[in-house]
């Protein structure tokens, strides 16, 4: 990869890493054209590298672009085959994401596992509208599963507010949905395939502004699609109040994108 393609797209010194921020900040350059013919991920001992004209790529970072799933590799390459006479970052999401995992989180992993963890304490899940009836029950069949998950599971009981009053949550729950990410996450498998998963589970908690959706797509107690259909259900039922906006449903469409990718990482 060229340098031009590479530049800003780590964090800087002293910035936060943000794996969906660092993931989408080559969105802002201008367009590489294309400099090679074919991608195709290759078997490098335990995991799957991603070769460009036989080439092993790399990161902005100049870490090999390797990871420890063959299908997460052949989906890699599918994006870059699928490039055309420029490459479009806009239109991989996967690159992004693997590239934050391995050049940031990589490097700051407990920060990143703090910041995803933070949600708990105001999660989408716990606010709920007091009005109207057919809201309050839409939010209730989507929401309440996945709370009854994490209590049943985890041990994690979220208190629920009406409104926006702020909702003080215990730290026993907050304690609770911390070890399920640390559980999910941290496994023995290698610190390449931790880093992943830790940046698609944080894309998807930002995404969703919610971690317990997170971590149910994570847990695969949900597919990523109910869990995105369950973080609209409140911009659902305005649209169908009063009527649909083409530009919001645009921008959540893009959005999906980034979390579908998010899903296939940790997968």
């Amino acid at each position: 990869m060229t340098d031009d393609f590479s530049k800003d797209m780590l964090p800087r010194p002293g910035e936060a890493v943000d794996p969906r921020e660092l993931a989408r900040r080559d969105l802002q350059k201008h367009l590489p054209k294309r400099f090679y013919a074919q991608a195709a991920p290759e078997r490098d001992g335990a995991l799957f590298a991603l070769a460009l004209d036989g080439r092993r790529a790399r990161t902005p970072a100049r870490n090999p672009i390797a990871v420890p799933a063959q299908p997460l590799a052949e989906a890699l390459a599918q994006e870059w085959n699928a490039q055309g006479e420029f490459i479009d970052p806009a239109r991989m999401p996967l690159t992004r994401i693997v590239h934050s995992a391995l050049d940031g989180v990589a490097r700051e992993m407990e920060a990143v596992a703090a910041d995803a963890a933070k949600y708990a304490a105001s999660d989408l899940l716990c606010y709920r509208a007091g009005e109207p009836a057919s809201l309050v029950a839409a939010q209730a069949a989507a929401w309440d599963p996945v709370l009854d998950w994490m209590r049943q599971t985890y041990g994690a009981r979220f208190v629920l507010a009406e409104g926006v009053v702020f909702a003080q949550q215990n730290e026993e729950a907050i304690a609770a949905a911390r070890r399920a990410l640390d559980g999910l996450v941290f496994r023995q498998d290698g610190d390449v395939a931790a880093a992943l998963r830790l940046a698609a589970l944080h894309v998807m908690t930002t995404l969703t502004g919610s971690l317990l959706l997170g971590l149910a797509v994570a847990a695969r107690f949900m597919e990523a699609q109910a869990a995105w259909t369950a973080a609209h259900v409140d911009e659902d039922f305005q649209m169908r109040a009063w009527g649909e906006d083409a530009e919001a449903l645009a921008r959540r469409a893009r959005r999906w994108e980034e979390m579908r990718a998010a899903a296939l990482v940790w997968a």
